[in-house]
C-alpha cells in the first residue's frame, strides 16, 4: 500500500475530523458559526412579515449552505479512511440530514424547513470544547436508560391496555352523539386525558362519562410516577456501582479491576479508591 503521510487528504482529514491542531479547531468553529446561521435564516423564513420583505435573500442563503454543507459531506466521505463507516455514523446520517431538505424542497414545498435539524450538528461542539466529562455524564444517563428499557416497555404496553379499555368503555358509554365516533377515537381521547395534556376536543357529557374521565385523570397521575421511579431506581443503582469504580484521569474509563493500578485502555495511573488506606 503507497504511504503518503503528508498528502493533501491525509491533511484535510487531520482537519476535519480532529480537534488537535489549530486548523481542526478552527474548522470546526467555522462550521458550528456556519450551523447557527442556517439555522437562523430558515427560522426567518417561517415568518410571514420577514419572509415577506427579505424571503428572496433568504433563501439564497439557504442554498448556499446547503451547497457549503454538501460539498463538506462529500470532503468528509473522501478524506474518511472508511467512508461506509462514517456514512453510517450518527454524525454521517445527521450530516446527510443537514442537506437532503433543501433538494427535497425541489419536489415537496416547505419540506426545506426541516433544515432545521442541522442544529443536531451543534453536538460537534462537544468534541470542539473537550467537554469529554460532559458526554461520559450524557453515556451515564443512556446506560441507566439502556438497562431499564425492558421494564419500560413492559410499563408502556401495561399503558396501551389501560388507554384501550378506557377507550372502548368511553365509547359505549358516550357513543357517537358526544363525539366518540369511534374506539380509535376514544383511545385518542383516552391518551390526552391520561397523558394530563386535555386538548378539550372531546370532553364527556354524561354524569357517568364524566365519572369514568375523573378516574382516567386520577390514573394519570398514578401513572406518571411509574417510569420516573424506574429510571431513578437504575440511576441510583448505577451511582452505587459508580462510586466505588475509579476514573483514570486521561481517557476518563470507568471500568477497571478492583486491585487495578494502571488503566487497562491507556496504562494511566489509577487513583486511589476512596476505601484504600495511604
Amino acid at each position: 500500500m503507497e504511504q503518503e503521510p503528508h498528502s493533501l487528504r491525509i491533511r484535510w482529514r487531520h482537519i476535519i475530523f480532529g480537534t488537535d491542531t489549530t486548523y481542526g479547531r478552527r474548522f470546526d468553529q467555522l462550521l458550528l458559526i456556519a450551523i447557527l446561521a442556517s439555522v437562523v435564516a430558515v427560522m426567518l423564513e417561517s415568518v410571514a412579515s420577514i419572509d415577506a420583505v427579505f424571503g428572496r435573500e433568504l433563501r439564497l442563503i439557504e442554498w448556499f449552505f446547503t451547497i457549503l454543507f454538501t460539498i463538506e459531506y462529500l470532503v468528509r466521505l473522501w478524506v474518511s479512511a472508511r467512508p461506509a463507516h462514517y456514512a453510517r455514523s450518527f454524525f454521517g446520517v445527521v450530516d446527510l440530514l443537514a442537506i437532503l431538505p433543501t433538494y427535497i424542497s425541489l419536489f415537496i414545498p416547505g419540506a426545506h424547513y426541516l433544515l432545521t435539524m442541522r442544529a443536531l450538528r451543534i453536538l460537534r461542539l462537544f468534541r470542539v470544547m473537550k467537554l469529554v466529562s460532559m458526554m461520559n455524564e450524557a453515556g451515564f444517563l443512556l446506560s441507566a436508560l439502556l438497562r431499564a428499557r425492558r421494564k419500560i416497555g413492559v410499563f408502556l404496553f401495561s399503558v396501551m391496555i389501560v388507554m384501550l379499555i378506557f377507550g372502548s368503555i368511553m365509547y359505549v358509554v358516550e357513543g357517537p352523539a358526544y363525539g366518540f365516533t369511534s374506539i380509535p377515537r376514544s383511545i385518542y381521547w383516552a391518551i390526552v386525558t391520561i397523558t394530563t395534556v386535555g386538548y378539550g376536543d372531546i370532553s364527556p357529557s354524561t354524569p357517568l362519562g364524566q365519572a369514568i374521565a375523573s378516574l382516567a385523570m386520577l390514573t394519570g397521575y398514578a401513572i406518571i410516577a411509574v417510569p420516573t421511579g424506574i429510571v431513578t431506581a437504575e440511576i441510583s443503582q448505577a451511582m452505587v456501582r459508580r462510586r466505588f469504580e475509579r476514573e483514570c484521569s486521561h481517557c476518563h474509563l470507568h471500568e477497571h479491576d478492583e486491585d487495578a493500578k494502571y488503566c487497562r485502555r491507556c496504562g494511566h495511573e489509577l487513583p486511589h479508591r476512596p476505601d484504600e488506606q495511604d
